[in-house]
């Protein structure tokens, strides 16, 4: 009992529900290692005893909690009201106002320190976060387009897909097709050496994008290329070449390797030979001062981890600290020359990002680019060498055994600590979000209920033998809404599968909208049958799959049934399984057909995957996403959870019914691809646009 209390303080669950009347005991060794990561001794009763008592006299003795939080439009901004009388408060604002008075009304939105003197002497300095209650709304209806943007080769691709194809797929979409947003996969900087890991959600660093991404010819310094070095750069541009026609022309898989192998040393070649312009020079200083000691950080671990490995457990003792590590850096020019060089290719890939979007408004887009946060970080990252006090040492987050996975699972990712989040007035957080709305008209949120809480497992136990810990979602959850109001920009979270009950409500209270998925709304608490489309919810991406799920033609084919079966994921008959997949699209397909969204006995893919369009445009969701690969058959999954050398996982390009891959261009010229952004363009026309709601962002 005395340990469940300790646990509880520091918000460590003893027990979780998995279901709906269902209760599980968390073993006692699980909490001993979660609080232990945390800072606390839990190991013996003694000490859970002291612990105990010291986290209650902290709280009896404390005149502040180290972050506050205030939102605007919930009535008036208040002091804390639990005080000594007599205590003094000073509020300093994140622009160096100074108010003294009870009056916080005055106060604007923003990040702020607030000092607090109680007559007995004690003293208290604490993080005030004042937010707006909501982030904001998208205007009016729109549809947008999903897409993993390293898939989307053109014919300029240096094997895979670059911010380059972003700005040409978002134009296109935009004046063409009537498109409201492109929704691309995190391009978060990863793990630098090769092997690499080809997944988009396990990076190095989330606050910096991957130089990968680059489209190097339309860096500008790239034109001016001295005649000497014009023969080695041809050179690399015909091993790209190849690259390019080895995945669109032969079958092979991107290899994002080989793909940033050449253009590192293209951007050597340029970063190396052509100096930079007064007016760029001066734009790449003003780069470096916004960006500080965060990017400063981020170049550094790069240019480390070239020379030591990107393993920074495993470096020198001196060079696991970044201040001890900036202090040898300094000593060392060649070090610091490769500093420099990454600062410059993060400048240049964030300059790129800001073209697309700018191309995106350009063409009309209601949202614009939706960029993707990933749900944590490689352990032996820029972003865990750079903010070890942030990460809970030992730990990874994962999920609890649930209906679909009877193990539970360990993604690999250590989690953020909430007592250092809220003892750095959520900076870290912070940043992370400003860095990634940077140039972002939204940002997608992977399991967006890690802002509550998240499945914790000690490092050497099994899944089964996590917990879950806390965080101050009320604080979190403001750090986002102001964050996204000062950018102007919407937020969705990805809410699929088990959801702890009231934090889908708290969400979309604070105008965040979720994801819906075509195949997953039926009434499981009921009749089992597809939610009617009037009863989905408004403040949703409607879609008809994502990454992590089968495209639609092979949904309807049944062909994702085979293919699990095939690669060993799941057990039983195959014919049965197929049968009992057959007769859940059987169903979708019967409802439509009811509704007039499809013909009787259409028996036609493509008209089938239209239907199912329909049906998510005839819901209130004013969102609606389409998945790129749908819009020209393309029947394999992007990633296929639980494999790993089973399956070419991230690095399928977008391809035909066929297989065979295409690029952008026959992809726009597509008369399938046409025929169904026609039908959403129609639909969400403004014209044809339900009211706007009170808190919409305006158009």
């Amino acid at each position: 009992m005395t340990l469940a209390r300790l646990a509880a303080r520091h918000g460590v669950a003893t027990e979780y529900s998995p279901s709906a009347g269902v209760t599980v005991s968390v073993p006692d060794a699980a909490v001993v290692a979660v609080l232990g990561a945390l800072g606390v001794d839990a190991t013996t009763p003694e000490a859970v005893a002291a612990a105990l008592d010291a986290a209650e006299r902290a709280e009896r003795e404390r005149l502040l909690p180290p972050t506050l939080v205030r939102r605007r439009g919930e009535g008036p901004v208040r002091p804390p009201e639990d005080l000594p009388s007599g205590t003094r408060l000073r509020v300093t604002t994140e622009e160096g106002a100074v108010l003294t008075g009870p009056d916080w009304d005055r106060l604007p939105l923003g990040v702020h320190t607030v000092e607090a003197q109680a007559p007995d002497g004690r003293a208290a300095t604490a993080t005030l976060i004042v937010s707006p209650a909501r982030v904001p709304g998208p205007g009016r209806r729109t549809y947008g387009l999903l897409v993993q943007l390293y898939s989307l080769l053109s014919g300029r691709s240096w094997g895979m897909g670059d911010l380059g194809d972003l700005r040409e797929l978002a134009t296109w979409a935009g004046r063409t097709h009537g498109a409201g947003f492109v929704q691309v996969n995190p391009l978060h900087a990863g793990v630098p050496g090769a092997p690499s890991d080809p997944s988009p959600y396990r990076p190095s660093s989330r606050r910096f994008p991957d130089p990968v991404h680059l489209r190097i010819e339309s860096v500008p310094e790239y034109a001016h290329v001295e005649p000497g070095r014009r023969e080695e750069l041809d050179r690399i541009l015909a091993e790209a070449a190849e690259l390019r026609e080895r995945v669109l022309g032969k079958g092979a898989l991107i290899d994002r390797d080989a793909v940033w192998d050449v253009k590192r040393r293209a951007l050597e070649l340029v970063v190396g030979s052509v100096e930079l312009g007064p007016g760029r020079r001066a734009d790449y200083h003003d780069f470096l001062a916004e960006r500080g000691r965060a990017l400063e950080d981020h170049a550094t671990y790069q240019a480390l981890a070239e020379r030591y490995g990107p393993h920074w457990r495993g470096w020198p003792e001196e060079l696991r600290e970044p201040r001890a590590a900036e202090r040898v850096v300094r000593a060392d020019p060649s070090l610091g020359a490769r500093v420099d060089f990454h600062c410059r290719l993060a400048w240049l890939t964030d300059r790129q990002l800001a073209e697309a979007a700018d191309a995106a408004r350009e063409a009309g887009m209601e949202v614009g680019i939706v960029h993707d946060l990933a749900v944590g970080v490689h352990p032996e990252g820029s972003d865990a060498w750079a903010q070890q006090e942030a990460f809970a040492a030992g730990m990874s987050v994962g999920a609890p055994p649930d209906a679909f996975n009877s193990r539970g699972q360990d993604w690999g990712l250590p989690p953020w600590r909430p007592d250092a989040l809220a003892a750095a007035g959520y900076a870290p957080y912070r940043g992370l979000l400003r860095e990634l709305l940077r140039h972002a008209g939204a940002l997608r949120i992977d399991h967006v209920m890690g802002l509550f809480r998240l499945w914790w497992v000690p490092e050497g136990s099994e899944p089964t033998e996590g917990t879950y810990v806390r965080y101050d979602a009320e604080a979190m959850l403001a750090v986002l809404a102001l964050e996204a109001h000062r950018a102007g920009a919407l937020v969705i979270g990805e809410d699929l599968g088990t959801v702890e009950p009231g934090v889908r409500e708290e969400l979309s209270r604070r105008g965040v909208f979720g994801t819906s998925v075509l195949w997953f709304e039926r009434d499981w608490a009921g009749t089992g049958r597809p939610v009617p489309a009037g009863e989905w919810r408004a403040e949703c991406v409607a879609t008809a799959t994502t990454h992590d799920l089968p495209p639609t033609a092979a949904r309807l084919s049944g062909d994702h049934v085979a293919l699990r079966h095939r690669l060993g994921l799941v057990d039983g008959d195959p014919e049965r399984d197929r049968a009992a997949d057959a007769a859940e699209t059987t169903e979708w397909l019967g409802l439509f057909q009811r509704l007039g969204l499809l013909p009787e006995g259409a028996g036609d893919e493509e008209v089938e995957i239209l239907a199912v369009h329909r049906f998510l445009l005839s819901t209130p969701a004013r969102m609606v996403g389409v998945w790129l690969p749908d819009a020209v058959g393309d029947r394999r999954p992007q990633n296929l959870p639980g494999t790993w050398d089973e399956y070419p996982n991230w690095r399928l390009p977008v391809a035909g019914p066929d297989g065979q891959p295409l690029t952008l261009e026959r992809l726009a010229a597509s008369p399938r691809a046409h025929a169904l952004l026609r039908e959403l363009h129609t639909r969400t026309d403004p014209e044809n646009a339900r009211t706007v709601p009170p808190g919409a962002r305006p158009v």
